[in-house]
């Protein structure tokens, strides 16, 4: 079944690139637009086939998302990031599960998962404030994925922290309508989220490090393959996915603009061996980008069904490679977008929106480089990679 929403989105790709100015100017994606996605079945492809879902294979996600992106980089990105919320609903509790799909299993949820307010414990739950930004896709989502952290009753952090995922309904947070005015992803409507002294319900609540080690899933006795995948394989990979999908899109319009061009010296560029040698190999570098990410995710996905166990070892290693396709990806696209002239800046070639998309795709945290190559390489030299910042999101 999840082959047909790739195909949905094939067929629905030149309304979704049509619709790019369009989703720039308004700062998020255009009603239509995300009722197209919507209807493709996009977002229900992690989600339990309980509630009308494919559990997919994460590889036809992550295609599916490229595919998406390759056409508006910001309806590839709402759809990578959306997209994954399902998949770790499943293993929330049962009930909180009920309550946001039972109705509508067409119903989105949004996140960020930063740490950007403080949950008092209260008889029942907790009650929470906080603001947090970067909320993709957020005007058309109806649920939140927030961070949080464990308070004391002056609603301080405790110490040593106690991060948590907490669940919300659209009716206990309030979107910042002028809070994304951006330079790429303009169509993704990332804005703030504020929350003032809502109550949230224990059942609502997961623990974070439950979340990323996986004791969450096996607690409620979930034993499917793709909801016992690990949280820094499958989390990233939306985020990526959708930044390469750009990338591609990046390629194919530079293609495209190519074609016919004649350069600055007179000469049509598919007569100029120094442009087209930057294309083939761009073109080259994007696919390599492609294929490290997939390989990973099959690796692991065999790995997971077949009842091993992933040491932070090889989850560090996949990170290592994921975020390390996303600048393959993106120094590739560079030298596509380098070698266009300089009518590849006009707001009316696709090449420059792509362009913007790719780098603030890289800018993501799930793509900093620094301490995930560094645990990485400590794990791999066999040296205990201490906990704290060389641990956070892996």
């Amino acid at each position: 079944m999840s082959n047909t929403v790739i195909g949905n989105i094939e067929r629905i790709a030149d309304e979704i690139r049509n619709g790019g100015p369009e989703g720039d100017s308004l700062g998020r994606l255009p009603d239509d637009m995300a009722e197209r996605l919507k209807e493709a079945g996009i977002i229900r492809m992690l989600q339990r086939k309980k509630y009308n879902g494919h559990e997919a294979h994460p590889r036809e996600f992550a295609e599916t998302v490229m595919k998406t992106a390759s056409s508006y980089g910001s309806a590839g990105w709402v759809a990578g990031i959306v997209g994954v919320h399902p998949w770790q609903l499943a293993f929330a509790d049962p009930k909180v599960q009920d309550e946001v799909l039972g109705e509508d299993t067409d119903t989105w949820m949004a996140s960020p998962y930063m740490p950007g307010g403080v949950a008092v414990p209260a008889d029942g739950g907790y009650v929470m404030s906080g603001r947090w930004q970067f909320s993709s896709g957020t005007d058309h989502c109806d649920w939140i994925f927030l961070g949080a952290m464990v308070g004391d009753a002056d609603g301080k952090p405790l110490m040593p922290p106690q991060p948590l995922h907490v669940i919300l309904p659209r009716s206990d947070y309030e979107i910042v309508a002028d809070s994304w005015d951006v330079v790429g992803l303009r169509g993704t409507g990332s804005k703030d989220i504020v929350v003032k002294d809502a109550f949230i319900p224990g059942y609502r609540v997961m623990e974070q490090d439950k979340v990323i080690d996986g004791t969450a899933a096996a607690e409620y006795g979930v034993t499917e393959t793709l909801y016992r995948m690990p949280w820094s394989t499958m989390f990233p990979l939306g985020i990526t996915s959708a930044t390469i999908g750009i990338c591609e899109g990046v390629l194919a319009a530079g293609i495209d603009y190519q074609r016919n061009r004649v350069g600055a010296t007179g000469t049509l560029v598919k007569d100029d061996p120094y442009v087209l040698h930057a294309l083939a190999e761009s073109a080259s570098e994007i696919d390599a980008a492609r294929q490290q990410l997939l390989a990973n995710v099959d690796r692991i996905w065999d790995l997971v069904d077949a009842g091993a166990e992933i040491d932070f070892e090889m989850r560090a290693r996949v990170r290592r490679d994921q975020i390390r396709s996303a600048w393959r990806a993106v120094r590739a696209a560079d030298d596509i977008f380098d070698r266009a002239g300089g009518n590849a800046l006009r707001m009316d070639n696709a090449l420059q929106r792509f362009w913007r998309d790719a780098h603030a795709g890289l800018h993501h945290a799930i793509h900093v480089t620094s301490t995930t190559y560094h645990a990485s390489a400590m794990a791999s030299l066999g040296v205990d990679v201490p906990q704290g910042p060389l641990r956070v999101m892996i």
